[in-house]
């Protein structure tokens, strides 16, 4: 291998040391020059009683140190390392600002009721169509590195508070180019940073004045399920489901308990079509009896829930026996038999002892297995049993018919039964489905997904999984946000009158922080068709004659969000002025980005 390719040569290397050292005499000559002139403005720049023209030629020679300072590091770093790709200060900073707006531009339109929709194409072809912001932004294949912290920042907001995703990225983005008018004139990133932050801890105070406390009745959970939902899919659909999300999280709720969304099953059916999805109360389950002659549709049953083994299971350890006549293997199969039949036996005695003399039915759900000489004496018996059904079903059974699940069957007694007033099974295709139906008080329940294609399925999912957080968010914050930009608008006029007790340059990071605000209410505007600025006048017209306005994107007017019933969950609203600040100052305090390190040995190969 030549030397070259493992070191930069002796010449080249000469030449760079040469270039290093004319670049820092100048560099100290306009050092001497740069503090000569730092003298004259011992408190720093940007107040409004310096001489303009000093002003001018200090901020010149100011940057024409940084760029030379750069020049000098960035030589350095090809001494070390010929093949790192370096980006320092400003141009770190831009490469930043322009990856977050890229990133900003995807999504945007997705945000609101009027949002359009995605369709992301896999490497095999198929499709999904969304415009949840969380979907987009975990499936797409993004490169660069700042936009894809943007997106993870962004989908923990989703995993923490459940919504919120298309709003961080606007917000991050925004913080980011009004942070960009200042620190181009000149104004160190880290002043825009404090003032972020002052900001930022205004912002939360403000929000928790703002919020609404209000009784989580049933129409208060409706109306913040709608607001979500109609953020994910149409208008209709997302009508039609309200109901179903709303009940299905009253059904589990307990007071003084925390609320577990693992309780409300979702079932996809590709069947009908998407209106058709509903609530069921009581549970579904994705396969059926594995016996032809079981009954299919039971009504009054007993419910007993087992995990027990109803098949013939070898040893643990390693054991034989020998026989010498087919006696003898016949009575080794009758003995290995014998195990399984005696608690066959015992589960049929205790049917005929809790259903004699009724109308009761039995079933029978296991989380183990179930051989088929075992079905063929539970059918016989009249017994609708299903095997190997999930652990979490295990558990919402309880919940939904209630008794208590039994690990053995011997001393079976009534009290552990639950109860159903229907259990049917549905075919559809070479599926089977079984439901479970008028349970007496469910605890828990199953939303049934229904659509003609997987696509759609897909994104009736996502939608009824945002909607449950967004309901499951309101009953515990027990407060909610007057939403449709009503809280951004606010916020931003908050903050402008806020801004003059900050003492200092911070007041200019206050101030790019209430103008990104503005992005949520441009953005709907814009999605709705309408001109951003001319809805952003009336609604700060609305708000500084002491109306809380939001925007009626049927109209372009404005509205009152509170009398419409168009609410935002505050948890969402306080992660989300949280994270949108701490991600956008640690980009604006980035000043030098590096991608370096050795080249593969394939490679290195290649170029020699």
């Amino acid at each position: 291998m030549p030397a070259s390719a493992a070191a930069p040569s002796v010449a080249s290397t000469d030449r760079l040391f040469l270039e290093l050292d004319r670049v820092r005499k100048m560099q100290v000559e306009l050092s001497l020059t740069h503090l000569a002139q730092a003298a004259q403005f011992p408190s720093g720049v940007g107040e409004d009683d310096k001489d303009d023209d000093a002003l001018k030629t200090y901020r010149r020679n100011n940057a024409v140190v940084a760029e030379r300072e750069d020049k000098v590091r960035i030589l350095v770093d090809k001494l070390a390392n010929p093949k790192a790709e370096v980006a320092r200060r400003g141009q770190a900073l831009q490469l930043n600002i322009n990856a977050a707006l890229g990133l900003q531009e995807v999504v945007k339109s997705n945000l609101g009721p009027r949002g359009t929709i995605k369709m992301l194409v896999d490497g095999s072809g198929s499709t999904k169509l969304t415009k949840d912001g969380k979907v987009l932004l975990s499936e797409m294949q993004i490169q660069n590195p700042t936009a894809i912290m943007v997106a993870r920042a962004a989908t923990a907001q989703d995993e923490i508070t459940g919504d919120g995703t298309t709003s961080n990225v606007l917000l991050i983005g925004e913080l980011l180019k009004q942070a960009e008018r200042f620190t181009s004139e000149g104004l160190h990133p880290r002043v825009v940073t404090e003032g972020f932050e002052i900001a930022k801890k205004e912002a939360l105070k403000f929000l928790d004045e703002f919020k609404v406390a209000r009784a989580m009745d049933r129409e208060t959970l409706l109306s913040v399920a709608r607001t979500s939902l109609r953020t994910k899919v149409r208008r209709e659909l997302a009508d039609a489901l309200t109901e179903a999300v709303v009940d299905a999280v009253l059904c589990i709720y307990v007071p003084g308990q925390p609320i577990d969304l693992h309780m409300v099953e979702i079932m996809k059916m590709m069947h009908k079509d998407e209106m058709e999805t509903r609530l069921v109360k009581g549970l579904v389950m994705d396969h059926g009896a594995r016996h032809p002659d079981m009954p299919k549709r039971l009504k009054n049953a007993f419910v007993l829930t087992l995990n027990v083994s109803l098949e013939y299971e070898k040893s643990e350890i390693n054991s034989g026996f020998y026989y010498n006549s087919a006696e003898q293997r016949e009575k080794l199969v009758e003995s290995e038999r014998r195990f399984v039949d005696a608690k066959i036996a015992k589960i049929v005695d205790f049917k005929n002892t809790v259903c004699g003399g009724t109308d009761k039915t039995f079933v029978i759900i296991n989380q183990k297995g179930i051989d088929p000489l075992s079905l063929d004496v539970l059918a016989k018996n009249g017994i609708l049993a299903l095997r190997r059904a999930k652990r979490r079903n295990m558990e919402r059974l309880q919940l939904c018919c209630g008794g208590v699940a039994q690990n053995s069957v011997d001393d079976l007694t009534a009290d552990v039964l639950g109860s159903a007033g229907l259990v049917y099974e549905h075919v559809l295709g070479e599926e089977k489905f079984t439901f479970v139906e008028e349970v007496a008080n469910p605890k828990s329940v199953t939303i049934l997904i229904t659509g003609p294609n997987s696509h759609t399925i897909s994104q009736v999912n996502d939608a009824v999984r945002d909607g449950l957080r967004a309901v499951k968010n309101a009953i515990e914050d027990e407060h909610v946000v007057p939403g449709a930009g009503a809280f951004q608008v606010a916020l931003h006029a908050h903050l402008l009158k806020f801004k003059d007790t900050v003492e200092g340059r911070a007041r200019l990071g206050v101030q790019a922080f209430a103008e990104a605000m503005l992005i949520i209410p441009k953005v709907l505007a814009q999605n709705g068709g309408f001109d951003a600025q001319d809805v952003l006048v009336e609604l700060q017209k609305e708000y500084a004659h002491g109306h809380v306005a939001g925007i009626d994107l049927g109209t372009g007017e404005t509205l009152d969000p509170v009398m419409e019933g168009i609410w935002d969950n505050y948890r969402v609203h306080r992660q989300m002025l949280n994270s949108c600040a701490v991600i956008a100052s640690n980009f604006l305090l980035v000043d030098e980005m590096m991608r370096a390190g050795r080249s593969s040995l394939k490679q290195s190969n290649i170029e020699n």
